[in-house]
């Protein structure tokens, strides 16, 4: 490599929420010369920054366009409803749609949760973004049902969030350009599924070293050697008295 050319790097983009640290640190005990650069964008445009070459892959949020993208799913998030401390539903571990029906549901407009119909009664507004959403929410102005990611994310002293049951909820992939899996990628996807750095489904495993069998190459010197003869089976034998001139024992005769 000359000094003109740069070393090659890995682009990794992550929407809000997504938290790839555990990951991050995995790439680099595992790919010290290959530098990961991170860029956390809005939602609404990581598919197209994929697309545009702007970065090798993503951590993004289903669903995506599956003929131009492609995208391993990860996780499923639980949906929470983010209140103020001081509100009703605290009291309780869990709530429903229906326990919201008399609050004011703000609907962000990078809302990532697909909904047929929202809960409790709509903002005259729509905030921009889930940020704008949590201010209103600290205000007294309403509650945000969001995924439990973005509610830590945004995470206040005078807020709290309870899981929301019966509502739509949000999934993370790594998703990367359809027909571009270069082998970077590979290794990421390896390292997102938690393949060890010798797995055989990863890239470049690496070979088994060969067992050595004892005494294989060494003409049968490693067989164990036969005792000589008369080392414990011919000859004199330990306490019987006798020799191997004589190995009669006893008592000897009397003469007549």
């Amino acid at each position: 490599m000359t000094g003109s050319e740069a070393s090659p790097s890995f682009r990794l983009v992550y929407v809000p929420g997504v938290m790839p640290d555990k990951w991050v640190r995995v790439w680099n005990e595992r790919q010290p010369d290959v530098p990961l650069t991170l860029t956390q964008v809005p939602v609404g445009t990581a598919q197209g920054l994929l697309l545009d070459g702007g970065a090798d892959a993503g951590l993004v949020r289903l669903p995506v366009d599956r003929t131009v993208l492609s995208a391993i799913p990860l996780y499923t998030e639980q949906t929470v409803v983010v209140v103020p401390k001081d509100h009703l539903v605290t009291a309780a571990d869990s709530v429903t749609p229906e326990d919201l029906a008399d609050d004011i549901v703000l609907h962000p407009l990078d809302d990532v949760l697909d909904w047929e119909t929202l809960p409790g009664r709509p903002a005259l507004e729509r905030p921009a973004t889930t940020a704008d959403a949590i201010e209103l929410v600290a205000a007294g102005i309403g509650v945000l049902v969001v995924p439990l990611s973005l509610a830590r994310l945004h995470h206040r002293k005078d807020l709290a969030h309870r899981p929301l049951e019966e509502a739509p909820t949000s999934s993370v992939a790594l998703s990367w350009p359809e027909g571009e899996t270069t082998d970077l990628v590979e290794d990421f996807i390896g390292i997102v599924r938690g393949r060890t750095v010798n797995s055989t489904r990863g890239r470049r495993p690496q070979p088994a070293p060969e067992k050595k069998r004892e005494g294989a190459d060494r003409g049968g010197e490693g067989r164990r050697r036969q005792p000589p003869a008369g080392a414990g089976g011919r000859g004199r034998r330990a306490g019987t008295g006798g020799t191997a001139k004589n190995p009669r024992r006893g008592k000897p005769r009397r003469r007549s």
